[in-house]
């Protein structure tokens, strides 16, 4: 019997990490979980499997469900999300948050000699250089959950890392892969969402939009798997069936392939290195699809790519800077204040206003993020004040 914490359970990684749970009741244990401000969804999440402890965003949620269920142990906060990652009883800690918000819990549970599944991929891309030590003095695995550092992973079994010649990670496209520049420039939220693939959350979906999630995990591979950027290329694949592969150094390419269902890598970080049935999935056909497509990003459409690659080679502070910036422009966009384009161009104007911190320290890191978002802030507030005058 593991027993898991889940942080950002109602989100799309955290509810179907419950359905892989609720399948597998004599393997996997929920005894604590986390959400944001979405109490409904925790409720009905709440009816399906009896968890003793649950941590919210806002006290005042916590008190109102503590008084409506007086047998559990609610907490709030950052201070909550600490509280439950570090739990004595917890073997493993899955964390589904999204964003810059992840990185405290995951340090906290780190060192609680806790295995991290990780979803947070901005965990790694702000502070991989303080998160892989940590990994190795406290003894514990960092087990990715995002599909295709799973079939990275997967992959990786069939050599070692110093049989390693280069990665392949494949990308979806997005819901604008076939987009122009001209079509993008009044390129509506709603459109943005409606990816092609995946049934993933607003951010992430318009994150893959842009391609900037894809930026983000060219960043995360290289932290998980100690891999130089020049040796993480990235392919356009439209049927989201290869999740990605390894090419080795006798140029055998090995990769992981399946239907698109995030349910397959959340189950296998936490039954590794053991697979077990996955209830309900889809088996793949090849023979149905026929045909796969394969093609190198227009980096001249989706610039975020190249910036992703300039920010990680930099270091230091640089992807901390890209990861606050787009934060906040994504959630500008999707809030009307923007448009579709600005969200990279604002990712840009950021790093090009940034002086780079060569080794920032976590305190560092929280100002730097802060700075980002300020400043990605600022400079839209500035911009409609020049307009409307």
């Amino acid at each position: 019997m593991k027993r898991i914490t889940v942080l950002g359970v109602t989100g799309s990684i955290g509810t179907q990490t419950v359905d892989v749970v609720s399948h597998h009741p004599e393997s996997f244990q929920i005894i604590a979980m986390s959400a944001g401000h979405n109490i409904k969804k925790l409720e009905e999440i709440m009816s399906l499997i009896d968890v003793d402890h649950i941590c919210v965003m806002e006290e005042s949620d916590a008190k109102a469900l503590s008084a409506k269920y007086p047998d559990k142990h609610f907490y709030f906060g950052e201070e909550g999300l600490v509280k439950i990652a570090t739990l004595e009883e917890a073997d493993i800690v899955l964390n589904a948050i999204v964003g810059f918000a992840g990185l405290t819990p995951t340090i906290s549970a780190i060192k609680a000699k806790k295995d991290i599944a990780i979803a947070n991929k901005e965990t790694l891309v702000v502070a991989g250089h303080i998160i892989i030590p940590l990994v190795k003095e406290n003894g514990v695995q960092l087990l990715p959950v995002d599909s295709e550092h799973s079939a990275i992973w997967q992959s990786m079994r069939g050599g070692h890392h110093g049989e390693v010649s280069k990665i392949l990670l494949t990308c979806s496209g997005g819901s604008f892969r076939d987009k122009s520049l001209d079509e993008l420039k009044n390129a509506t939220v709603k459109e943005a969402l409606n990816h092609p693939n995946w049934n993933m959350g607003a951010k992430i979906t318009i994150d893959s939009a842009t391609l900037i999630n894809k930026g983000l995990e060219v960043m995360e591979a290289h932290w998980l798997f100690d891999v130089d950027y020049d040796d993480i290329e990235v392919l356009i694949h439209p049927e989201s069936v290869l999740h990605s592969a390894v090419e080795f150094t006798d140029t055998a390419v090995i990769g992981q392939m399946g239907t698109p269902d995030m349910r397959l890598p959340i189950q296998y970080a936490l039954t590794y290195p053991d697979r077990i049935d996955l209830v309900g999935a889809k088996r793949l056909s090849l023979a149905d699809i026929g045909t796969l497509h394969f093609y190198h990003p227009d980096t001249k459409r989706f610039k975020a790519l190249p910036l992703a690659y300039e920010a990680g080679r930099t270091g230091g502070s640089m992807p901390c800077v890209f990861n606050g910036a787009n934060e906040m422009a994504n959630a500008l966009f999707r809030e009307g204040k923007i448009k579709f384009l600005e969200i990279v161009d604002l990712v840009e104007s950021a790093m090009r206003a940034h002086t780079v911190v060569e080794n920032p320290d976590l305190d560092a890191l929280f100002t730097i993020d802060k700075w980002a978002r300020d400043f990605v802030l600022t400079k839209v507030e500035e911009e409609h004040a020049a307009n409307t005058h």
